[in-house]
């Protein structure tokens, strides 16, 4: 069971490397905190995945535009900003 969880956490941490845009990066690190968090309080699986889900979807609406097309991005003094989305 430790297995498991370690594994999914480890997973979810994976994904915030390969997240591209700020909104991405920001569901991302949502999801590997609360498989973390979920996995820790429960000691079970299914706590890591309720978790992941929660983070997730946490941190995709605190990193999202309300601007279709627009991308929040934080500069080198931790400042941020809306700008179009790289593609």
């Amino acid at each position: 069971m430790k297995n498991t969880i370690i594994a999914i956490c480890l997973a979810a941490s994976s994904l915030t490397l390969a997240a591209c845009s700020e909104t991405e990066r920001g569901t991302a690190i949502g999801a590997a905190s609360g498989a973390i968090i979920g996995g820790a309080v429960t000691g079970r699986a299914g706590g890591a995945l309720v978790g992941a889900a929660v983070g997730g979807t946490a941190g995709y609406l605190i990193a999202r535009s309300d601007r279709r097309g627009y991308c929040l991005y934080r500069d080198r003094y931790g400042h941020r900003y809306e700008a179009r989305c790289r593609r």
